[in-house]
C-alpha cells in the first residue's frame, strides 16, 4: 500500500514505512490473513495514547494558567478521546488506509469511529519510534491541540454530568442514574455504552472506552434531549 498521499496530508515522512503499516492494521485483519506478514496496531496505539496525553496536558497546563486541575482534565479529556480523534484521523483521511476484516469493513457506524480514533493513536506512537518526542509533539500540537479554542468556543469540554445532575435538581427535583447498557470488545479494548435516567426514563444514551467517558457522553445528550444547555 502507498501511504505517500497521506505522510503528505500528515506532514511526516516515515523513514520505517512497515510501522506506518503496523498502525493502521487491525488486530481482525491479522486474524483473517494470518499469512499477512506484520503485527497489528494494538501496542502502537498503547504507546500513542500516552505520548498523546502526555503532549495535551503540556500545552494546555501552559496555555490555561488561571484553570485549576478539575478544568484542564475535562479540557483534556474533550481533546483525547474517541469522538475528536476519530474526526482527526478523518480529515488526515486515514479511513482510506485502514486494513481490516472484511466483516470490520462493511461496518460504518460507531464501531468505525473507535477503529478510527484508536488508529490515529496508533499512528501517534509510530511517529513516535520512527521520528522521536519533537516531531510527534508538532504533529499532536498541529492536528489535535489546534482544536482547543474551537473546544472551549462549543462549551463541548464542560464537565456534563455535573451540569446535567445540576439541571435535573433544579427544573425536577431529581438526582440522575447511570446505567451501564452494553460492553464490547476484549479486556484492553472495551467500548461501554451508558444510559442516563431520571427515575425510570431514559433521557440520553452515550458511548466512550471507559464508563466514565460513556457517562459523559450520556449527559451530554441528556443535556440536548431536555435543552437543558
Amino acid at each position: 500500500m502507498d501511504f505517500s498521499k497521506f505522510e503528505e496530508k500528515a506532514g511526516v515522512n516515515f523513514h520505517d514505512k512497515a510501522l506506518l503499516k503496523q498502525a493502521f492494521t487491525h488486530r481482525s485483519y491479522i486474524n483473517e490473513n494470518r499469512s499477512s506478514a506484520g503485527e497489528h496496531n494494538e501496542r502502537l496505539e498503547f504507546l500513542g495514547d500516552a505520548v498523546l496525553e502526555l503532549v495535551v496536558t503540556d500545552f494546555l497546563y501552559k496555555k490555561f494558567t488561571e484553570m485549576d486541575e478539575g478544568e484542564l482534565t475535562s479540557l483534556r479529556s474533550a481533546l483525547v478521546n474517541a469522538d475528536t480523534c476519530a474526526l482527526v484521523a478523518s480529515r488526515l483521511g486515514a479511513n482510506d488506509y485502514l486494513l481490516l476484516s472484511k466483516g470490520e469493513t462493511k461496518d460504518q457506524g460507531r464501531a468505525r469511529q473507535y477503529i478510527l480514533a484508536n488508529t490515529l493513536e496508533a499512528i501517534i506512537g509510530a511517529i513516535y519510534l520512527d521520528q522521536g518526542f519533537e516531531s510527534t509533539k508538532e504533529f499532536i500540537l498541529h492536528n489535535i491541540t489546534s482544536l482547543t479554542d474551537e473546544i472551549v468556543k462549543s462549551g463541548a469540554w464542560v464537565d456534563s454530568k455535573s451540569l446535567f445532575q445540576e439541571r435535573s435538581q433544579e427544573h425536577e427535583g431529581i438526582t440522575p442514574v447511570y446505567k451501564t447498557l452494553r460492553e464490547s470488545g476484549p479486556d484492553h479494548d472495551k467500548h461501554f455504552t451508558v444510559g442516563v435516567y431520571l427515575e425510570k426514563e431514559l433521557i440520553g444514551e452515550g458511548d466512550g472506552k471507559s464508563k466514565q467517558d460513556a457517562e459523559q457522553a450520556a449527559a451530554r445528550e441528556g443535556l440536548k434531549s431536555k435543552n437543558w444547555h
